[in-house]
């Protein structure tokens, strides 16, 4: 362990710096979130067996008492759970964010806090996620499929631009900044190899800038939570100190809850009123400040995207094979459903926007793994449940099934749950699986 890391640690922990140092020697917390959206958690735990307890962070949220994966687990490809390491859905649970809310996450992969913002606004309002690197947009996106939330747009953007075209439109706006990582050391060795007091302070600046472009978007009484997974009071209660100090407009808000321990003081700044997380606690760090904007801000119009002339085949597709009856969207030959307006983010890179049903090759029209998965729009297609234990192994692995169900497309349900869907000919159900979700 780096010795000037140590001394800072030492420094900032003072007589909870030997309980701290002792669980260096532990492995490092693990833990899964429940995804509210697809099922109740009573019917999760009769369903499956996992050894956990509920964490104190956040609610749907279990800690691992077992050192069994999950990744490939039937659970997690049905988007049932999201693995999350538990202090990590406290920023969230701060946030609090509630149905009808619009809500921008602003530095959003992989997904973590950006799908549990969405089981808390119930499928209604609406989610902004936003990525700023292009492969780690991917992964955001994939995410938010697996667990099939409809009523968020993905879009891999600068800060600048995006809080721009949202400019004082959001409820409440998430900063997971990207930070030192000194909570993810056990986790990431690289975050370990990376530290250094220069790195600390470097990410100190970029979290300053992205906080200056997220108070942007919100609205009066809009409420910010800036959180990061690292000690460095310069990235944290420092970072807070510079808010209060730059932004008038902003009050820090107390966070009142039981986990945890109070933020250090900073000058004449209550930035006590911020939340700590230690290894101490059942989670390998977080930091969280909670702030609410008290003046007026501009608002930006937003354009309401016109839909092409939907093709035959589309048209056909959702007379026969759905009871979808809300918003479509057509454009570029990719077709999209919604409960809300499709709205146009001008230069802002939207990687979805809502659901994508499918998309128009060669005049024919092919449905996407998203509309199979979406709890707004699986719902309403055509399926058929595989019950046989063969079954489910052969289409989790890409196979054909031999199976009488209508021509057409089908959704595939397992356990009662969409996992993805095939195309049938009458008797064989040819498997659309995404080669990425197939297990070996």
């Amino acid at each position: 362990m780096n010795e000037l890391f140590l001394k800072r640690m030492k420094d900032l922990l003072q007589e909870d710096y030997e309980a701290y140092l002792n669980t260096l020697n532990n492995k490092p917390y693990r833990g899964f979130r429940i995804n509210t959206l697809k099922i109740t958690e009573e019917d999760f735990f009769h369903t499956f067996e996992i050894e956990c307890h509920a964490s104190n962070f956040a609610k749907h949220a279990y800690v691992l008492d077992t050192d069994e994966h999950y990744g490939q687990s039937l659970p997690h490809a049905l988007g049932l759970m999201y693995m999350q390491e538990p202090s990590a859905a406290s920023a969230v649970e701060v946030l609090d964010p509630k149905p009808n809310d619009w809500v921008l996450d602003l530095c959003a992969a992989p997904g973590g806090k950006s799908t549990q913002i969405a089981q808390y606004l119930t499928g209604d309002g609406l989610l902004v996620s936003n990525e700023i690197e292009s492969k780690r947009a991917q992964i955001l996106l994939s995410n938010i499929e697996r667990l099939g939330i409809s009523n968020a747009i993905v879009t891999n953007s600068t800060p600048e631009k995006i809080t721009k075209l949202l400019h004082g439109r959001m409820d409440k706006v998430l900063v997971d900044a990207p930070c030192s990582g000194e909570g993810m050391f056990k986790k990431e060795s690289k975050a370990l190899e990376d530290w250094s007091e220069e790195h600390v302070i470097s990410c100190s600046l970029r979290q300053r800038h992205i906080l200056q472009c997220a108070i942007q978007a919100l609205k009066q009484d809009g409420i910010l939570v800036y959180s990061t997974c690292t000690y460095a009071i310069e990235e944290n209660e420092k970072n807070v100190a510079w808010i209060l100090e730059t932004f008038t407009d902003l009050e820090l808000v107390q966070i009142q809850v039981k986990w945890g321990k109070e933020g250090v003081q900073i000058g004449n700044y209550p930035t006590h009123y911020t939340r700590r997380i230690l290894p101490m606690d059942e989670g390998e760090g977080h930091f969280i400040a909670k702030f609410r904007r008290i003046s007026p801000n501009t608002l930006n119009s937003l354009d309401i995207l016109k839909s092409d002339k939907l093709t035959p085949s589309i048209e056909k597709f959702i007379k026969n094979e759905t009871s979808f009856k809300e918003n479509i969207l057509l454009k570029n030959n990719r077709i999209y459903a919604g409960k809300h307006p499709f709205y146009d983010f001008k230069d802002n890179y939207v990687l979805r926007n809502q659901v994508l049903i499918g998309e128009v090759i060669h005049d024919r029209f092919e449905p996407h793994q998203h509309a199979y998965t979406s709890v707004l729009f699986a719902p309403t297609l055509n399926n058929v449940c595989l019950c046989d234990e063969k079954e489910v192994e052969l289409f989790r692995k890409g196979n054909i099934l031999q199976k009488p169900v209508p021509k057409g497309f089908v959704g595939i349900r397992i356990m009662d749950q969409f996992i993805g869907f095939g195309k049938s000919d009458g008797s064989i159900i040819k498997n659309k699986i995404p080669k990425g979700l197939r297990i070996r």
